[in-house]
Formats: structure tokens, C-alpha cells, sequence
């Protein structure tokens, strides 16, 4: 099949997610453009390393679709797909959560879009699984970004953007070459507070270093992404927003506010907005959790704006800041102009 040969890369943490491990896997290997490879990295979990490396043990040949390796950098996300994009072989590095699965075509969607040599990045459709079974009544459309997932106000279609979301998203290996690697000490690290905009911030580094890239995000390239049930709460929902704001005062401090908050601005005048309408409309039809929906809406900017505030001092004080690692030695980092050095 003519196209470029693509890597997967899955970033894994715990052995709480076993099952959803092996069914990310196995969904790799179903796709109709075939991957060249698999690679899961194991974020500091030896026992996790040493079950997942039995898992996928290399056959009589020497031979395996799946490599199980372990994060070469700090404890962390960026870290794990750092490590992930060094050890891969393919033209294409594409990323998939640990606890979700790709629809069949996923990769041939990737694929096509890079038969325009200016595309540096393709990004897909994140649908959520609920644990419940449903939406929560009150959970807003426009914060599915708080679950990984794609939320109403993002455009539809093959669409330019200015950044692709990195639970389900792929780059040209061209575009490290570029840019260097993911950031260190911003995005996720296990359990802890969930930090994120790694992608974000990438994304715009990478635009600065070849204003003419293309990023898009093609919404036929679909991914289902498992929603657990602790997340389904506001409680939840309260902490990942504020996160988002500290996230977002690093991107923007190193990025300048004009390009960090570009997308933001349009959201939270637009999209924001017509959502508290409608949630206020549907309160007053007495149809379910149209208050809810509102009021969490507010809330949810609310506190996304205190964290923001909060980054903000943090990082004008200096105890907030992130680095970028060269790919090829992640526990040497190579610090790039405008980002303070440091990590986690």
C-alpha cells in the first residue's frame, strides 16, 4: 500500500489499564493501512515493563509488530512519546492513548493527508466512552476536552488548524527535526494534578520553526477513548479546568499570550457563550441538565481563568517551567529560546 510507513506510538503508566492496553494493541493491528510498527512506552513501571515485554515477546524469528521499551526521560508524557519518537523507524510518528481504541481506517485517514509535503501534522476525532454509559446530564459538550476528547466548538471536516490534539494525532518525523521534541514538565505525569497543552505547545514551536507547516485535523480518522467513572464527576471536572489554566499561562509565557491564546479567545467568546444559551434554554423546555450544563460551563471558565492567574505568578516567579530534550539523549535537555529551563 503506497503511503508513508507510520509508527505507533502508546504511552502507558500503570497495570490498572491492562485490558485497555492490549485492546489499543489490537486495534493497531486491525487497521487497514497497517503500521510499521508498535511501540508501547512504559512510564517507570518495572513490573508493568516486565509483563508487557512477555506480552509481546519476540517470535522464533526475532521479529514483533510490538516493542515494548522504557521512558528515557523524567517521569511523564512528554518524556514517554520523546522516547517513543527516538526509538521509532517510520516517516510518520503517530500517537494513541492507552485507554483507547482506533477505528479501522484511522491510520489510512493519517496517511493521506501527508501526500501534501507541506503537512507537518494530522489530528483525528476523539469520541468518549462513558463508564456510565451515557453523558452525564449536566457534562457540556464543549468541555469534552476535559475527558481527551473532541469537543464542540472545534471545526469539522479536513480542516487547517493550529494545533492537533495529542491523545490522537500524528506528525511527520521531519517536523522534531524542526522543532525538537515534546516539552518536559508540562504535560501529564501519572496520576498527578493532569496537566496538559504539550501538544499545544509543540505545535506552535513547530509553526514558528516552518511558518509554512500544515496542521489539520481530518474528523474521519476516529478514535473512542474510555471515560472512567471518576471522571464523570464535577469534582473531576473542577481539577482538570483549573489544570488547563496553569497549562495554558506556561504556553503562553513562553509562546507569547497573542499566539498561546489564539484558539482560546475564539472559544471562550463563541463557542462558550451559545453553550449557557442553550443550556438556559433547555432548562426553561424542563429538558434534563440544561441548568447543570450552564452552570458547569461557568464554572468551568471560572476556574480555568484562576488557574491561568495562578500559572501566571508561578511562572513570572520561576517555579514554573518546562524544557525541551533533544530526541536523541532525553536526560540531557536542550533548552529552546523563549522556554525557561527545568523540569518536574
Amino acid at each position: 500500500m503506497s503511503g508513508p510507513d507510520i509508527s505507533v506510538v502508546i504511552c502507558v503508566y500503570t497495570e490498572d489499564r491492562w485490558e485497555d492496553i492490549l485492546a489499543a494493541v489490537a486495534s493497531v493491528r486491525a487497521q487497514a493501512y497497517p503500521a510499521l510498527e508498535t511501540l508501547l512506552v512504559v512510564d517507570h513501571n518495572e513490573a508493568l515493563l516486565d509483563r508487557l515485554t512477555k506480552e509481546y515477546k519476540e517470535s522464533a524469528e526475532g521479529a514483533t509488530d510490538v516493542r515494548v521499551l522504557a521512558n528515557a526521560g523524567p517521569r511523564g508524557l512528554s518524556a514517554g512519546r520523546n522516547t517513543g519518537i527516538a526509538a521509532s523507524y517510520g516517516e510518520v510518528i503517530a500517537f494513541l492513548d492507552d485507554d483507547a481504541v482506533a477505528e479501522r481506517d484511522w491510520l489510512r485517514h493519517f496517511a493521506a493527508g501527508y501526500a501534501d509535503p507541506s503537512v507537518m501534522a494530522v489530528g483525528g476525532r476523539t469520541e468518549p466512552i462513558w463508564a456510565s454509559g451515557r453523558r452525564p446530564d449536566w457534562f457540556p459538550e464543549e468541555f469534552d476536552w476535559v475527558v481527551g476528547c473532541t469537543y464542540r466548538g472545534l471545526p469539522q471536516g479536513l480542516v487547517e488548524v493550529r494545533n492537533v490534539l495529542g491523545g490522537n494525532a500524528s506528525f511527520r518525523r521531519t517536523a522534531f527535526d524542526f522543532a525538537g521534541g515534546f516539552a518536559t514538565g508540562i504535560g501529564r505525569d501519572g496520576d498527578r494534578l493532569p496537566l496538559g497543552c504539550e501538544e499545544t505547545e509543540l505545535c506552535i514551536r513547530l509553526t514558528r520553526a516552518r511558518p509554512d507547516a500544515v496542521l489539520l485535523i481530518d474528523d474521519r480518522a476516529v478514535i473512542h477513548h474510555r471515560v472512567p467513572g471518576a471522571r464523570e464527576h464535577f469534582r473531576y471536572f473542577r481539577t482538570r479546568t483549573y489544570a488547563e489554566g496553569l497549562s495554558k499561562a506556561l504556553v503562553a509565557r513562553s509562546v507569547g499570550a497573542d499566539k498561546g491564546l489564539e484558539s482560546e479567545r475564539r472559544y471562550a467568546t463563541r463557542v462558550l457563550p451559545a453553550g449557557v444559551a442553550r443550556g438556559v434554554r433547555d432548562a426553561v423546555l424542563a429538558r434534563p441538565g440544561g441548568a447543570g450544563r450552564a452552570g458547569a460551563i461557568v464554572a468551568g471558565v471560572l476556574t480555568a481563568a484562576g488557574g491561568y492567574v495562578v500559572g501566571s505568578v508561578r511562572a513570572r516567579r520561576g517555579g514554573a517551567t518546562y524544557s525541551v530534550a533533544g530526541l536523541a539523549g532525553e536526560t540531557g535537555s536542550e533548552e529552546e529560546p523563549g522556554i525557561e529551563g527545568g523540569t518536574r
